[in-house]
């Protein structure tokens, strides 16, 4: 280790004088080892702090000097000394690590479920406690009594610090469970105009049978029954009771119509994110007038653990506005689309049984009245109130 520290040469000397030279070099002290004589050279091995003195003692007895110096660490910093970038990079590293090592870099929350981590990270930016805060400006028992009174639903917490992360423990309040009556006195009425195909009562009197035809907010299933001797009971009406009604909807466009559509050109831009600190990499800033924007966020990693440092990559693409003339046929594919997501947001739990279309232009507008006819549940509960 000494050795990789001061540096190790090995050198050569070749003269008539070589006895004398050694002996001088006896004489100054100067650290010699691996040292032999073969035929008329001198072999040796010094540090290199004695390579000067031994070059002067080398030229005064007149012999010829070569030296080669060993790879160690002192050597290899020496060879590099005027690599400024290395340089620069060893400062910018140690700077970071004694930076990170008096901040918040990470808060991991636990013990939360209801509760959001967002809610309690929100919270704690209020008391000037986030990503980059010195841990040495937070008052522990003050933001814990804060944070128990900021966010419902904590009823302790607990902050303390681990390495470079802050490491924040709640423990929820146990809600008292909501009481819910589910079995109210109710009936089940009609909620569409419908011919009825199917009935199944779980709990009431049926009073409607298959092939009955029902005006909305006729009654289905009555939840009062009545035995022989008078006495009335309520009952919370249950069953399906299913139909066949029908529906209509309408689907509106117009031929022309102003759209932004892509021009070609596009930019990316990037910005660099340093714990709540947002600097553009980039210079100037984008110059689309309308724009479509794309960002992908890459967090930098270190030891498998994500740092509060990222890179942000923002796609623009200019956009123009250009009035689009559709032909009758594109609209109506259009419309059409509508009218696939209708039926896919709005009518997944019924059957529908047949579908008519008539189209009607007017002013400039195509819409399309879509006349349904569908089976499915038609009940709908009504409470029954009683004193």
């Amino acid at each position: 280790m000494r050795d990789q520290l001061r540096g190790c040469i090995k050198i050569n000397a070749k003269g008539r004088d070589i006895y004398g030279f050694i002996n001088h070099i006896h004489d100054s002290r100067i650290s010699c080892f691996s040292q032999y004589v073969k035929k008329d050279c001198f072999c040796a091995e010094i540090y290199r702090r004695d390579l000067r003195r031994l070059s002067e003692l080398a030229a005064e007895h007149g012999l010829e000097l070569t030296s080669y110096e060993y790879d160690t660490l002192s050597a290899e910093v020496i060879r590099r000394r005027r690599r400024f970038g290395i340089v620069i990079g060893i400062v910018l590293v140690l700077a970071a690590s004694l930076y990170f090592s008096g901040v918040v870099v990470t808060i991991d929350i636990e013990g939360n479920e209801s509760v959001s981590d967002e809610v309690i990270l929100a919270a704690l930016s209020e008391m000037d406690v986030r990503p980059g805060t010195p841990f040495g400006q937070i008052d522990y028992i003050s933001c814990e009594n804060r944070l128990q009174l900021m966010v419902d639903g904590v009823s302790w917490a607990g902050m303390h610090r681990t390495g470079h992360r802050l490491v924040v423990q709640v423990t929820e309040v146990v809600e008292k469970p909501e009481m819910l009556r589910e079995r109210i006195p109710c009936n089940l009425v009609a909620a569409k105009e419908a011919e009825i195909t199917y009935t199944t009562v779980l709990d009431g009197q049926l009073m409607h049978k298959v092939g009955d035809y029902v005006m909305q907010g006729d009654l289905l299933v009555s939840g009062v029954t009545s035995d022989e001797t008078g006495h009335t009971t309520l009952h919370h009406a249950m069953g399906t009771i299913t139909g066949i009604y029908r529906d209509e909807a309408l689907f509106s466009g117009e031929y022309e119509k102003e759209r932004l559509t892509p021009t070609g050109r596009s930019e990316t831009r990037r910005r660099l994110r340093l714990f709540s600190l947002d600097i553009p990499l980039s210079p100037g800033r984008n110059g689309y007038e309308l724009r479509r924007v794309r960002s992908v966020q890459e967090p930098l990693k270190m030891f498998g653990r994500t740092l509060p440092i990222s890179i942000t990559r923002n796609e623009y693409t200019e956009l123009s506005r250009d009035v689009t003339v559709l032909s009758r046929d594109e609209l109506r594919s259009e419309l059409m689309q509508k009218v696939f997501l209708y039926e896919k947001n709005f009518l997944p739990e019924c059957e529908i049984l047949s579908r008519e279309i008539t189209e009607n232009e007017k002013d400039g507008t195509l819409t399309l009245s879509v006349a349904y006819r569908l089976e499915g549940d038609i009940t709908s509960q009504m409470e029954i109130l009683v004193k």
